[in-house]
């Protein structure tokens, strides 16, 4: 049985390490492989992905950071602390480097015998390779692909103008598990550690601010709680767009990843979205090789009819903290400090956030 992956990216890499684990044949075939490294994003993965991952590969134990709180705080309250997220001293998510985790899957798959890598050229489209019957399913996470502008244009989107700006601060050497989020007027501002020197910054600032920036630098100088910066690495910068896919497959064509769905940055969810889609994914194509069944579109209706209200539920739900949030600022918090206090008397409350961030709905 082969299985056909269109577009070399992360999520495919990661669903073409955990089919060829199953001793599936997997082509990977693609127009370009993306240059940038994205080399000042992170990924933050939760407790239940990051041990499916250590399931699949458990070298990607050396590349992560483990955190043990989220704390949350406003600048309107002078930096005072809203609410803190734990579970009890253990490890709540992890953090990678987007570049780091890429780079590892590249490399562990590039000579898997189960594994082959095909780039595109004018000679040969994907035409050639989606148009017979050689695959028995077709998994594409390429949103510039041939196949996503012909069969998968309807979807829900939102454009949120704002612009996300990502850095790494290398900075002096501290105890650094605890992340912390901060809702300034300007947008979220996040502080994610990567090490005891090393922390990623990510500032969905909103459009109409217009700051350059150097303007970005002394903002995150201002709302720095915890550390003495020796330096900023490079920074990266991305709009931020809202998106849900109405229609997951067409025949035995099924979209994946962040053609799936793309979600705003505020709550680090994106890409634990698409480990939980991998996951499910998996599972229902081993529940057809163990009944000796052939790979066909029955595995994607029910993926669809598994996972699509819940993506929609998760989605919305992380949409609706961002505009909670950004209406609360203009009403100086008023909201917020109601809503926080009644959590820090209701332990359950925090008990099912961090579900909810874990395992999502």
């Amino acid at each position: 049985m082969k299985i056909c992956l269109i577009g070399k990216n992360l999520s495919n890499l990661l669903l073409a390490k955990v089919l060829a684990n199953k001793n599936l044949n997997i082509d990977i075939i693609y127009n370009y492989e993306d240059k940038k490294r994205y080399i000042s994003r992170t990924i933050g993965i939760s407790k239940s992905n990051y041990n499916f991952l250590l399931k699949n590969d458990k070298s990607m134990k050396i590349h992560s950071w483990p955190i043990e709180k989220i704390k949350i705080f406003n600048d309107k309250k002078n930096l005072k602390e809203s609410f803190e997220f734990n579970n009890k001293k253990k490890e709540i998510f992890f953090l990678i480097k987007y570049d780091e985790i890429y780079q590892h899957l590249n490399k562990s798959i590039k000579y898997n015998k189960n594994i082959k890598f095909t780039k595109l050229n004018n000679k040969k489209n994907e035409n050639y390779f989606i148009n017979n019957d050689k695959y028995n399913l077709i998994i594409n996470s390429d949103v510039n692909s041939q196949v996503s502008k012909k069969f998968f244009q309807k979807k829900v989107e939102k454009n949120y103008y704002s612009i996300a700006y990502a850095s790494i601060i290398n900075h002096k050497k501290i105890k650094n598990n605890v992340a912390i989020q901060i809702f300034t007027k300007f947008g979220p501002l996040a502080f994610l550690p990567l090490s005891n020197t090393k922390t990623s910054i990510v500032f969905s600032v909103i459009n109409k601010t217009k700051k350059n920036s150097k303007q970005i630098i002394n903002l995150i100088k201002k709302f720095n709680l915890n550390y003495k910066i020796i330096k900023f690495e490079e920074f990266e910068k991305f709009n931020l767009k809202f998106s849900m896919l109405r229609n997951y497959y067409f025949k035995n064509i099924l979209c994946f990843g962040d053609l799936l769905h793309k979600i705003h940055p505020l709550a680090g969810q994106g890409f634990n979205m698409t480990i939980r889609d991998t996951e499910i994914l998996s599972n229902l194509i081993e529940e057809k090789i163990k009944l000796g069944l052939d790979l066909d579109n029955s595995i994607l209706e029910d993926f669809e009819k598994k996972n699509k209200h819940l993506n929609y539920l998760f989605g919305y739900g992380v949409d609706l903290i961002y505009e909670f949030f950004k209406t609360d600022n203009k009403f100086n918090n008023i909201f917020s400090s109601s809503l926080f206090n009644l959590f820090k008397k209701q332990k359950f409350i925090n008990k099912y956030a961090t579900y909810f961030a874990d395992k999502g709905i």
